[in-house]
């Protein structure tokens, strides 16, 4: 399907041209796919319960952002090292059509939300976190836009532990009282 996407356009590629190139029917395609966009975004549905299993294996007395860089370090050594390649060509059907766009975004949404439970499941009050959960994907969005768009195959926790030491050096800068303009 990948290679049929870059071909030719996700648009443009049908499931029976997927199909055929899989050496399966159609209907083989249909048992395992409700449609094409789900062969991009297939594990979606498998996200809330990685992210709670994620973080219950991570000790109660961890601080939530020793919790999101634990989790994030953990999903990239497990789900992601020695997947660069089909990252990138994931990324590069994505970023070329819309609406792939717009459903790896509601992916994010998802994933947050996720997290954001997680952290309520944990004893975290609300305010930390809805923050702990969108810092979490803010941090995984850059780390693997980084990581996708480096030459080499480094890796992907490192990208993460530099990414967050970024995050680290902006957050010490900012000011304890925020003066609102009236």
């Amino acid at each position: 399907a990948l290679e049929l996407f870059l071909e030719q356009g996700f648009a443009q590629t049908t499931v029976p041209q997927i199909a055929a190139r899989a050496g399966l029917t159609t209907r083989t395609f249909f048992r395992h796919f409700a449609d094409k966009r789900e062969v991009l975004f297939a594990y979606e549905e498998d996200l809330p319960a990685l992210v709670e299993k994620l973080m219950a294996d991570i000790p109660a007395t961890r601080s939530p952002m020793a919790v999101v860089a634990s989790g994030l370090s953990t999903l990239a050594m497990t789900v992601f090292e020695g997947q660069i390649g089909y990252l990138r060509t994931r990324r590069a059907v994505i970023n070329a059509d819309e609406g792939l766009r717009e459903r790896e975004l509601r992916k994010q949404a998802t994933l947050s939300e996720a997290i954001r439970q997680g952290f309520i499941r944990r004893g975290s009050d609300e305010l930390t976190s809805t923050l702990a959960a969108h810092i979490a994907v803010t941090v995984f969005s850059v780390s693997i836009t980084r990581w996708l768009d480096q030459d080499s195959e480094g890796g992907l926790s490192e990208i993460i532990a530099e990414t967050l030491r970024g995050l680290r050096l902006v957050a010490a800068d900012m000011p304890v009282r925020v003066d609102l303009p009236c």
